[in-house]
């Protein structure tokens, strides 16, 4: 069985995963799904404008420390495709499997900034004026009320990556394919033409847990 570790994307908790846990837990995985440093209910505004993407992976890493766990699966969706990746860079072997649940998969130097495309770039901009600190959830129409402003710092910090990443023994990708705007169509290509790369498609939007989460378990699963 594996231990699993579900990271969210932008503006979400591990909350996000709760139609995918059951799925998982009925087949014997154990599941931790993180809320991020600055996505949680209690943190204050220091907390979240100090938060960057080096935070979140340290996240990772410390839920590993107190586990133990020596054989993570980790699971990042949008933007906690660059947790996973940090945090499998620095976890010193303790990761056997990535996957990127419709998320980033920089390489070293990249950003979620220089990763996504630019009507995001914009999105983040109008949604830091607030505070200058922290990216309001954008207003779409059901939308789930627990999402909270996301640190901007992180979705501006560039990924550190020294070659670690590389050698996690399973890297898969998937592409929800039922949206439009998505900014994942180009590294879709470029990962289907990888033979270190698994690629997985999903005819759902993406939110994929929601949208349909035995699909997701089912792909998790194998």
């Amino acid at each position: 069985m594996s231990t699993f570790v579900l990271v969210p994307g932008a503006w979400h908790g591990g909350w996000v995963f709760d139609p995918v846990t059951p799925f998982l837990e009925r087949s014997g995985h154990t599941v931790h799904a993180l809320t991020l440093t600055g996505l949680r209910p209690d943190d204050d505004a220091a907390t979240v404008a100090s938060a960057n993407l080096d935070t979140h992976a340290d996240d990772v890493l410390a839920l590993l420390d107190r586990t133990g766990v020596a054989d993570a699966t980790l699971v990042g969706h949008s933007y906690g495709g660059l947790v996973i990746a940090a945090a499998a860079d620095r976890a010193g072997g303790r990761v056997s499997r990535v996957v990127h649940l419709d998320g980033y998969v920089p390489s070293d130097g990249d950003s979620c900034w220089s990763s996504t495309s630019e009507a995001y770039r914009q999105a983040f901009v109008a949604g830091a004026v607030d505070t200058g600190y922290a990216v309001r959830p954008p207003e779409r129409d059901g939308r789930d009320p627990r999402r909270r402003p996301h640190p901007l710092a992180s979705l501006l910090q560039t990924v550190r990556l020294t070659g670690e990443f590389a050698k996690v023994p399973r890297r898969e990708f998937v592409y929800c394919s039922g949206w439009e705007g998505t900014p994942f169509t180009g590294l879709r290509n470029r990962l289907e033409a990888d033979p270190q790369w698994l690629v997985h498609v999903l005819p759902t939007g993406h939110n994929a847990m929601y949208d349909d989460p035995e699909a997701v378990a089912k792909l998790l699963n194998g």
